[in-house]
């Protein structure tokens, strides 16, 4: 794709717009029949969220991405640092089910209170599982024969992104409500483990001479980076912006934490 051509380069796969529009309608229905399933905070992250995964999925910044590695890296970063926290943050859970009938709502439940799902979902959402998940989803895929792959077949591509957005869902999700407040001290050392081992990630690829993924051989001239400087240029975006999120997300729950440790010691004081 050339640099002109790039306001005309939306993806309209309808393996991408269905499920957008969708989960959209979903939400807004079920926020329409029962105002109580959330709270305006709550609505506003949740199209915050939405607005970014489908500025990370059928934007031109997709298209790019076939082009420029810096561009691909930038989505990868909307979808895990933008997209996947706001949504976490909103909690559309509740939204959802009331925007489906009441039978197949109850019916979810239901199955959403086995003993399997509760085992399998407990076990992904503890802090270091999910966190653990997250690093090898991010490694793994960064590994150039896998990266490669992504950029031969639709599939695999697919694989990729969805395997960068769950993961950080479910990390931020561990985060935020694993163990809910109990698990702000513990979250302080994940976020920012998991800021330093991105960045050592983006520091290999920035300052190594080189080329990591020779698919980008050819592609990057028309926007007047070389192969080398356009992955220097993903790399820088892996390490810093994404280090300030990682860093000022660490710092808010350090807060946090120091708020809801002193509200119990002021409790346990009047208790006594």
């Amino acid at each position: 794709m050339k640099p002109e051509e790039i306001w005309t380069e939306w993806s309209f796969e309808p393996g991408l717009l269905i499920p957008l529009a969708l989960s959209a309608g979903l939400y807004a229905w079920g926020r329409h029949s029962a105002p109580r399933s959330g709270s305006p905070r709550q609505s506003l992250s949740f199209w915050c969220g939405w607005v970014f995964l489908t500025l990370a999925l059928i934007s031109p910044l997709h298209e790019i991405g076939e082009s420029l590695f810096s561009a691909h890296m930038v989505q990868h970063e909307v979808l895990m640092l933008l997209a996947a926290p706001f949504l976490v943050i909103s909690r559309p859970l509740a939204a959802f089910l009331h925007g489906i009938p009441f039978e197949w709502r109850r019916t979810a439940g239901r199955w959403s209170k086995g003993t399997l799902v509760q085992h399998v979902w407990g076990g992904i959402t503890r802090p270091f599982n999910a966190w653990l998940i997250h690093a090898a989803a991010l490694w793994i895929w960064h590994y150039p024969p896998f990266f490669q792959a992504t950029l031969t077949s639709d599939w695999i591509h697919a694989l990729q992104h969805l395997s960068f957005f769950g993961s950080a869902l479910l990390f931020w999700w561990a985060l935020f409500y694993g163990r809910g407040r109990h698990s702000y001290g513990t979250g302080v050392l994940y976020i920012f483990t998991t800021g330093i081992h991105t960045g050592i990630l983006g520091a290999l690829l920035t300052l190594s001479s080189q080329l990591w993924y020779p698919a980008y051989q050819n592609t990057t001239t028309a926007w007047g980076l070389t192969p080398l400087e356009d992955q220097q240029l993903g790399g820088v975006v892996m390490w810093v912006p994404a280090s300030l999120v990682y860093l000022a997300t660490g710092l808010a729950l350090f807060a946090a934490w120091m708020r809801d440790s002193s509200s119990t010691e002021r409790d346990k004081l009047y208790a006594n």
